[in-house]
């Protein structure tokens, strides 16, 4: 069993579908000692937290709070922003954009106020413009605050070739970049099993299935159950181990880009190096031409959606 980190505070903001499962994920993987879920729905919160709390014998040792009181957060070493407008069938990440800033004008100001030293994870769709957003209401440095980006997307796509090569998913090394979203880029020309390019193993067609089918993953499940809960709870507690166990692992997180490429004054998904501060370097893997288009095509597609919301 995994030792909890002890001492440590994870603050999980937003109840719903994706907050909840979230703190699950945490107290299951034994990542923090302390465990906190703030929602403005006090009835909602508090029963999340209840039901928790409730099986905590069968978990590594934690405590959990819920509370609709933004001071519940104070002190947090990390926290997981989840809260937003849900997104429903056929709407697009990038149309949630509007109703969930406004959220964030308040949010995120009081959340800087109670814990101003937390690495903050931004979950909430678009995570890329919200992302942006929220550094631009916070000040935080980007290394400090950054967002979920494509960590899920990637798993998607790892998945996929696995299944396809008849491979452990531990054995491909393939990233998505870009915007968490419609326009985002697999890197094919990086990506190997093993040692073996990926592209000596999957013609161009099968591989142009599967990033199709990487990115309209989440709109069958939201059609199909109404939210997608399970993988991105999980996928952001992966982020969340990583900074806590200091790990320095390499996960495409979404940040503001840094000028490489000519792409900058935007956040979206590039492989970083993660750990206790939070992002410690961007990791710039090679691309051809091509991809860098697109990747540059992705960045005017978030960038164009903040300018809208006057960021």
């Amino acid at each position: 069993m995994i030792e909890s980190s002890t001492g440590t505070k994870l603050a999980v903001v937003g109840a719903g579908s994706v907050g909840s499962t979230l703190a699950y994920a945490a107290l299951i993987r034994g990542l923090s000692r302390s465990v906190v879920l703030y929602d403005v729905n006090a009835a909602k919160v508090r029963a999340e937290a209840l039901d928790l709390r409730q099986g905590l014998q069968f978990v590594p040792a934690a405590h959990v709070e819920g509370s609709d009181e933004i001071e519940i957060c104070a002190g947090a070493d990390i926290i997981a922003v989840t809260a937003g407008a849900k997104q429903q069938p056929g709407q697009t990440r990038l149309d949630l954009a509007a109703s969930t800033t406004s959220l964030m004008r308040t949010l995120m100001p009081q959340l800087v106020e109670v814990a101003p030293d937390a690495v903050i994870v931004m979950v909430t769709n678009p995570v890329d413009v919200i992302t942006y957003v929220a550094q631009k209401l916070t000040g935080l440095p980007p290394h400090q605050l950054f967002g979920s980006g494509t960590v899920l997307d990637t798993a998607r796509l790892r998945g996929l070739i696995a299944s396809r090569c008849g491979v452990a998913v531990q054995n491909v090394h393939a990233y998505i970049v870009g915007e968490h979203g419609d326009s985002e880029i697999p890197l094919w020309s990086s990506a190997v099993v093993g040692a073996v390019p990926v592209t000596d193993l999957i013609d161009e067609a099968e591989r142009d299935q599967m990033a199709h089918d990487v990115v309209h993953a989440a709109y069958e499940i939201i059609t199909g159950k109404g939210a997608t809960n399970y993988a991105i709870g999980v996928s952001a507690g992966r982020i969340i181990e990583a900074v806590l166990r200091d790990e320095h692992r390499v996960l495409p997180v979404s940040t503001m880009a840094d000028g490489r490429h000519g792409i900058e004054d935007v956040c979206l998904s590039i492989p970083s190096v993660v750990g206790r501060v939070g992002i410690e370097r961007p990791l710039h893997i090679p691309m051809t031409d091509h991809e860098v288009t697109g990747l540059r095509a992705s960045a005017d597609e978030i960038r164009k959606v903040a300018r809208e919301l006057g960021f």
